[in-house]
């Protein structure tokens, strides 16, 4: 292996923490020469020392960008790796999950995010065909996520040697897989069905969403990923990935992970063996909780209440700042009439969104309800609270607010969009593809309903009407700048979906 001297891999990794994310401290540059020792060629390059000074000099472009993550990320996994975490998956968490939804509407939604090249997903996959007799009447997404393009190709053919294989029991080869000519091992069709493969960066990517199917998670695998960011950038993906689960779901580090976890709004919970963290409703702290109810003075808080949220770190008790203090009634009163005079303010629109955006999704929803007796046709206010019930996982209350929205603008192909999104969530593919073909028939340039027509195609098997699908899309994205956010998208950039859509073209093809 070549070897570069340490100011170059100084400078280096510090312009890739900054422009890719990805943390290499000086006791990983040996990784990081061995991921540059095999990218200048890629990169067109005779030598690795020209190609460092043009990335340090150049602006990379995404795909470069995705090039050089290629080689930078360790697709070190294999099925059922950590086994104790999935027997606990299985004795207790699933256990509960599924007698729980058996009882209401058969759906459960888990999302591997950094899948690698797709042993854990299947894995989870093939823990729930075991787990659940009738799985096929159930509403199951098993999403798979990865920034790695080689890696998520690799996962779509689902073809594996017996490397992959190493700690796994034997049943499972032996189930759920067919022997190749090549002495490989390719995972059964009704198991591959079962999972999702879609790009996404964790660093730069938007999530939770609608669009992209990465909201209202029960389980989130985020294994052997944090430790390639940045301490704050790990931080801001624990946060987002919390606001992707519902209120009860859990997330599952690696070992070496779980310190990421401590300051958010989850709580650590110990298995033998394993540590996984749940997500719990947070309340807002009074001041009963601190004083008791019978103290005999008037008191005021010097700081406002701080709630527990995913945004702010838990409140020490100890900590928080108290005066006591004798008021006067008519002091009481005033400070009343003026609260009364600020709520109107503080329940304000503005105030859901800021809510939402937050992540605190059953909060929103309380302003917003607070809000519709007086703005009844406020299709903005009601499309807000369909977008909020459903990153709740409530999707027949996101479908009856949507479809609201509809009644007051039967003509908006935004609402029709929305409402297949919700459709498609719950399984519903023959409605949801309805209102897509709505949506294209009031506008024939909605770049995201020949996206989605494209992947449910594609899922059902019909490869020319998925590619007549997703070329459309890509004509469309021509006519945007590679940074414009696209209508209805929640924040995916056009040049994004562009690359997503190109890769998924190539999939059709091979």
């Amino acid at each position: 292996m070549i070897s570069i001297s340490e100011t170059i891999l100084s400078r280096l990794s510090e312009s890739i923490a900054i422009n890719m994310g990805l943390h290499f401290p000086k006791d990983r540059w040996r990784d990081l020469e061995r991921g540059m020792d095999s990218v200048y060629k890629e990169f067109g390059f005779q030598s690795v020392e020209p190609c460092i000074e043009w990335m340090l000099s150049s602006s990379l472009t995404k795909k470069q960008i995705e090039i050089l993550a290629n080689h930078l990320t360790v697709g070190e996994t294999y099925f059922f790796r950590d086994i104790k975490s999935y027997e606990v998956l299985e004795n207790h968490i699933l256990t509960e999950l599924i007698h729980y939804r058996r009882g209401t509407d058969k759906r459960l939604r888990i999302w591997s995010a950094a899948c690698c090249t797709g042993e854990e997903p299947y894995s989870i996959a093939i823990l729930l065909s075991k787990m659940i007799p009738d799985v096929k009447d159930w509403n199951i997404t098993i999403l798979a996520t990865d920034l790695n393009n080689n890696y998520l190709k690799k996962a779509s053919e689902g073809v594996y040697t017996q490397w992959s294989f190493r700690e796994a029991p034997s049943w499972i080869r032996e189930s759920y897989f067919k022997k190749t000519k090549e002495d490989k091992y390719e995972i059964l069709p009704h198991i591959k069905k079962m999972v999702s493969f879609s790009y996404l960066n964790l660093v730069e990517g938007t999530y939770p969403s609608l669009s992209n199917n990465t909201n209202a998670m029960d389980i989130i695998f985020c294994r052997n990923v944090l430790m390639y960011f940045l301490p704050e950038q790990a931080e801001q993906v624990i946060q987002k990935l919390c606001h992707s689960l519902l209120y009860g779901g859990w997330l599952i580090l690696s070992p070496s992970e779980t310190s990421f976890a401590q300051h958010s709004q989850f709580v650590t919970v110990n298995y033998p063996g394993v540590t996984l963290h749940k997500k719990e409703r947070r309340g807002y702290r009074t001041i009963e909780d601190i004083i008791p109810k019978d103290t005999p003075f008037y008191w005021k808080q010097e700081e406002e209440a701080v709630p527990y949220t995913t945004h702010r770190e838990r409140v020490n008790e100890s900590e928080q700042k108290i005066t006591l203090m004798k008021k006067p009634r008519d002091s009481i009163l005033a400070e009343g009439d003026k609260q009364k005079t600020e709520e109107p303010e503080q329940n304000s629109y503005s105030k859901a969104m800021e809510l939402y955006e937050q992540g605190r999704f059953a909060e929103a929803v309380e302003k917003l309800i607070d809000l519709y007796p007086e703005n009844q046709k406020d299709t903005k206010l009601i499309v807000l609270l369909a977008r909020a019930y459903a990153n709740q996982g409530k999707l027949n209350d996101s479908l009856k607010w949507c479809n609201k929205a509809i009644v007051l603008e039967k003509m908006n192909p935004g609402l029709h969009y929305l409402r297949a999104i919700i459709l498609n969530e719950q399984g519903l593919i023959e409605e949801a593809v309805l209102s897509l073909k709505r949506v294209l028939y009031l506008d024939n340039n909605f770049v995201l309903a020949h996206f989605i027509l494209g992947n449910l195609s594609k899922q059902q098997g019909k490869i020319k009407e998925a590619n007549k699908h997703f070329k459309n899309a890509l004509s469309l994205l021509q006519r945007y700048a590679k940074e414009d956010i696209l209508p209805e998208s929640e924040g995916i950039a056009a040049g994004r979906l562009s690359e997503i859509i190109a890769a998924k073209t190539e999939e059709l093809h091979e």
